[in-house]
Formats: structure tokens, sequence, C-alpha cells
């Protein structure tokens, strides 16, 4: 089946030379828009497989369109599409449900690559800004407030097991699969998963789950 991607990016040269690689490359754009108020009509209308969304944007920015999304219900996975590396812009992404954060000088081939892992449930990073998700995460662990006990001492060990397979980039499914146990079940226990540790998506999980070593519960 065909992906099909809502293309929200204000530079009208980027979304028409952005659109035509991808369609070069089997992936149908559904629509490309300059506006961020547009793009959230398109999103509830076009129901996409894939959201790529800029954060730099007039009137309403990437991340006041991520959060209105996830606000209306909307699930599908977005994928913020940038030229910021900077730490702030990439935490707050991930924290406001994006499943992807990547930069927009990748080679296109990486992009498409990227994209059908998204969609396949996997959280996508642009390579060299992993150690920076990592250090803000174990950063963010290390100002727990004094006495609270380690959250991952918290965890179910059924909760650890989805917890590893999900660092493994696994996706919902797969697990589900795995585990025998049926998708909304992996969904409940992820939730449960991303409460327990004070996150807010499950890259920020896998990564913790990576610096911690968590073990598989063969």
């Amino acid at each position: 089946m065909t992906m099909r991607v809502l293309l929200i990016d204000d530079h009208a040269l980027f979304r028409a030379g952005l659109q035509g690689l991808l369609e070069q490359r089997g992936i149908k754009v559904a629509a490309a828009v300059g506006d961020g108020t547009e793009g959230l009509r398109l999103a509830r209308d076009l129901a996409p497989d894939v959201i790529l969304l800029d954060l730099r944007m007039p009137e309403i920015n990437g991340l006041e369109v991520l959060h209105r999304l996830r606000a209306g219900g909307m699930e599908m996975p977005v994928v913020v599409l940038t030229t910021s590396n900077e730490e702030s812009d990439l935490v707050a992404s991930l924290r406001n449900g994006a499943q992807g954060y990547l930069l927009k000088d990748m080679d296109p081939d990486e992009l498409v690559g990227a994209l059908r892992d998204i969609v396949a449930g996997k959280n996508v990073v642009a390579h060299h800004l992993t150690d920076m998700l990592a250090r803000v995460i174990q950063g963010g662990g290390s100002s727990a407030p004094a006495g609270r006990p380690d959250p991952f001492l918290e965890l179910t060990p059924r909760e650890r097991e989805i917890l590893q397979l999900l660092a493994e980039g696994q996706s919902n499914k797969m697990i589900a699969r795995n585990l025998d146990i049926s998708d909304g079940t992996v969904k409940l226990h992820v939730k449960s998963i991303l409460r327990k540790l004070g996150v807010h998506s499950r890259v920020e999980a896998a990564v913790m789950a990576v610096e911690r070593g968590i073990p598989r519960n063969d």
C-alpha cells in the first residue's frame, strides 16, 4: 500500500522540492500546505499515514500544530522535519508527541527509510542528535526530587519486558505478536510506562531503557 504523507511547511520551494523527491520514491503526498491551521484541517479530513511538520512557521508554529493534533485525538505519526538542532526544540517536539525528529539536510533516501520506519511504529531521531537526547534524559533523571523511588522499580515485569522491546525499536503490533497479547493491551502498558517514567514519548522511554541497561525477561 502506498504511504500517504501530509507536508506542512511554510517554505514554498522546499515543499515543492520535497514533494517531488517523495513522489519519485513511491510516496504519495496527499497535500502540501504552508499554513498550520490549514494543515490541522487537512489532517482531520485526509487522515494521512504520517505528517511531516516544520517547526518555524508564522502564526501557528509546528509545536502548536503538534499540540493541537494530539489534543484533538489525532494519533497519526508526526515527524518534525526542521533545520533546528537545538536541544530545546528536540525535547519539546518529543514531549508533545512527535514520533520522529529529523533534519532537513538529510539524504532523501534516508528520509524515506525513516518515514517507513515511523509508519511501521518505530521512533526515529536524527543520528547525531541521539547523544544529545540521552544527555537530556540522564540529566532529567538525576534531578528527580529527593526521596522519590527509582521510577524503574515501579514497572511491573511485563512493563519492563515491553520497555525493552520498545528500546529495540519494535512497534506495538510487533510487541503484541511477540508476547501473544493484543495491540490494545500493549497500548495500555505503554501509557503506564510513560506515566511511571515521567516522560511523554516512546523515544524518551526507549533511551532511558538503553541508558539504564534494562534486561530482557527471557
